[in-house]
């Protein structure tokens, strides 16, 4: 199963997770949306949904670090 991998166009967080990503993970599923329905969250914290499950971190780094932890189980 390919991880699909989703974040927010308005989310602060994202900018470097989401280039890491998409270096790392050519053929990854990965896209920016106009909205992923977790504002209240989306607005306080660097957010993605990974595979429909909300991942927030306490930075771009801790995002990052969760979202590798999800693929690396994902594939095991």
């Amino acid at each position: 199963m390919t991880t699909k991998i989703r974040f927010c166009e308005h989310n602060k967080g994202k900018g470097k997770v989401l280039r890491k990503l998409e270096e790392q993970f050519l053929d990854m599923n990965i896209k920016v949306k106009s909205c992923v329905k977790q504002c209240g969250v989306c607005r306080e914290t660097p957010l993605a949904v990974v595979d429909k499950v909300k991942v927030t971190g306490r930075d771009g780094d801790d995002l990052y670090r969760k979202i590798m932890e999800m693929i690396r189980k994902d594939d095991a």
